[in-house]
């Protein structure tokens, strides 16, 4: 049966004119002739059976339904084009592994060391996509994700990397400002937003008091929590190897000895359906060896 779809060309231009409100400015982008940018959106327009944009004294605007239709016309190239580009880029390749990944981990840990994959895995193109929560594979284009948390994701197979130990951290700064370390009082604590008793737990941990101990700024990503960190804007709770290289430099310090053990973990995972497959086996292999390598020495 034929699809009911209409020209990639009308659609094209139709995103095109939506985004500027404007068949000139969309017609230059496109280099075309205004009048066949208007031609296209005609036949869009005919095509569908309702008007998609509204022409008073020569101001266009879109219409209800051209307002809807335009945000899910532009999602729906943009993801043509990242398809396209993918498929592009198989081109004298051995492959594409696309990879969910949890931010801060992937800017302060994986990334540093994906050199050494490349050197031992030319052939492979790796893509990095943001995931902070657990999800369906069957519903993504996700070969594998690495994840903070327990094992239990159904379908899926998962391979422990290792723990976490959240440490607090500090501007020097702060210290010369003649605040104790032992009165954590002095501190503003900074939070983050996905783990909101963690200060809690350390405090409970170390048998330290802060009566409001839940007050603060509250920040989405950890890197977010350690920028603030360095800016001295307050005590920040985060896991250690996110700040190695700002402790080792000085623009961090760990003021207190104690620190939070979590539970969880991070892990890599991989649908049932991958386990066979010869792209996320390089990588596990590869990842594998990484973590044991840092647990080793940390």
């Amino acid at each position: 049966m034929r699809r009911k779809i209409p020209s990639i060309e009308a659609l094209i231009a139709f995103e095109a004119a939506a985004r500027h409100r404007s068949f000139t400015r969309s017609a230059d982008e496109l280099a075309l002739t205004q009048s066949a940018v208007g031609r296209q959106i005609a036949c869009l327009e005919d095509y569908v059976g309702v008007p998609l944009f509204s022409r008073v004294k020569k101001r266009l605007s879109l219409t209800g339904i051209g307002e809807l239709y335009a945000v899910q016309v532009r999602e729906t190239l943009e993801k043509i084009e990242r398809d396209t580009l993918a498929a592009m880029a198989h081109r004298g390749a051995g492959g594409i592994l696309e990879l969910a990944v949890i931010p801060t981990f992937a800017t302060r840990w994986l990334i540093p060391r994906l050199p050494s994959f490349y050197a031992a895995h030319a052939d492979i193109t790796l893509n990095l996509m943001t995931r902070s929560e657990p999800f369906m594979f069957k519903s993504t284009g996700f070969d594998a994700a690495i994840h903070f948390g327990n094992p239990v994701w159904p379908g899926t197979i998962a391979r422990h990397l290792f723990g976490e130990e959240m440490t607090p951290v500090c501007s020097p700064a702060l210290l010369d400002d003649g605040a104790a370390p032992a009165d954590l009082s002095c501190f503003t604590l900074l939070h983050q937003s996905a783990r909101p008793d963690a200060w809690r737990l350390w405090l409970a941990q170390a048998s330290m008091q802060h009566e409001p101990c839940m007050r603060g700024q509250r920040y989405e990503l950890f890197s977010m929590l350690v920028e603030a960190a360095k800016a001295g804007l307050g005590m920040a709770l985060v896991p250690r190897f996110f700040v190695q290289s700002e402790l080792a430099s000085g623009e961090l310090i760990a003021p207190f000895g104690a620190t939070l053990r979590n539970e969880s973990g991070y892990y890599l995972v991989y649908p049932e359906a991958k386990q066979n497959c010869r792209l996320v086996g390089a990588f596990e292999s590869w990842l594998v060896g990484m973590a044991q390598a840092y647990s080793a020495t940390n």
